[in-house]
């Protein structure tokens, strides 16, 4: 018999998922693709990724801390009756076992997060799918809302502000000599039709730039292979051209990121690091938002503002 937790909320962050040691990478990669067949030489690519970064993702440590520091956060306010769990898309815990636990706890009212800032039905749809198919499979028994748009959350603005103005000061060149990177994840052109996604990162970037002033660009990372069209443009065609134009660094900020995991670990950290010392330019990365303070202030004001209109 479960304990009846009725006047509890549970909020459920959302996140991608990633593998969690060298071997289950095949696996992994096998649940993002859905059961599509994939190349072998696909698979050693991705495994050697994850060796370049420490043989695993930290998505889900750095996601569970963010999720108990969140929780302490909502229950010491005045509205405290909360409870913070964590669901991955494609693998453990999968959303699917984390809203039954959830049911089985007790807890009827769910306030869903997913992790990242740009949410569109092209970027971040597949939550809702998923989110959707584990709510029909429980039958019933739990109510679920999201949160609304944060990317232009002030305190999502100065969380980034903040990790900017910490890594400024490593770049050994001055202001008007670099170039700041935003970088967002990269999606085949053809899902955008009629689709924010990059109007959010926009956005976000036009809110950043009202608090520092920088010469800084807009552009994609991470983009899958085949023969689609993926939107640009890519950032390190971006790092070639800031060294043709004869800037003397760039800061590369994971926009479009909330927390490490493969995409900033080795897309930016190993891919664009690489690039920058090929082209001789000096660069720095600013740190992604992880458990920031800031981060967690934005959380408990998204959860708490929908918890006010409901």
């Amino acid at each position: 018999m479960t304990e009846n937790k009725k006047g509890t909320t549970a909020v459920l962050l959302l996140a991608f998922g990633g593998a969690d040691s060298i071997d289950n990478v095949e696996p992994f990669i096998k649940n993002v693709l859905k059961g599509r067949p994939v190349r072998p030489e696909t698979i050693e690519a991705a495994k050697e990724r994850y060796r370049r970064i420490g043989g695993r993702s930290p998505l889900l440590q750095i996601t569970l801390e963010q999720a108990e520091k969140l929780e302490a956060e909502l229950n010491a306010t005045q509205d405290g009756n909360f409870k913070v769990y964590v669901g991955m898309r494609h693998w453990d815990p999968y959303i699917k076992d984390t809203l039954k636990k959830i049911k089985d706890d007790g807890i009827e009212d769910v306030i869903a997060v997913i992790m990242a800032p740009h949410t569109t039905r092209a970027s971040t749809g597949g939550y809702n799918i998923a989110v959707d198919e584990a709510l029909e499979e429980l039958g019933g028994g739990v109510k679920l809302r999201y949160v609304d748009d944060w990317h232009t959350n002030h305190f999502f603005i100065e969380a980034l502000y903040e990790k900017i103005g910490e890594i400024l000061g490593v770049l050994p060149v001055d202001s008007e000599d670099f170039v700041t990177i935003f970088t967002a994840h990269s999606l085949p052109v053809k899902m955008l039709e009629n689709d924010p996604y990059v109007d959010k990162l926009k956005e976000s970037i036009r809110e950043i730039l009202k608090r520092i002033p920088l010469n800084s660009r807009l552009a994609f990372q991470s983009k899958g292979g085949g023969a689609m069209e993926w939107i640009g443009p890519d950032a390190v065609d971006v790092i070639k051209e800031a060294k043709s134009a004869d800037k003397k660094g760039v800061l590369l900020v994971p926009l479009g990121f909330v927390s490490d995991h493969v995409e900033t670990l080795y897309d930016i950290d190993v891919l664009m690091g690489e690039a920058c010392e090929e082209v001789g330019i000096d660069y720095a990365r600013a740190g992604s938002l992880n458990t920031s303070a800031k981060f967690i202030e934005l959380l408990c004001d998204v959860v708490l503002a929908k918890v006010n209109v409901s």
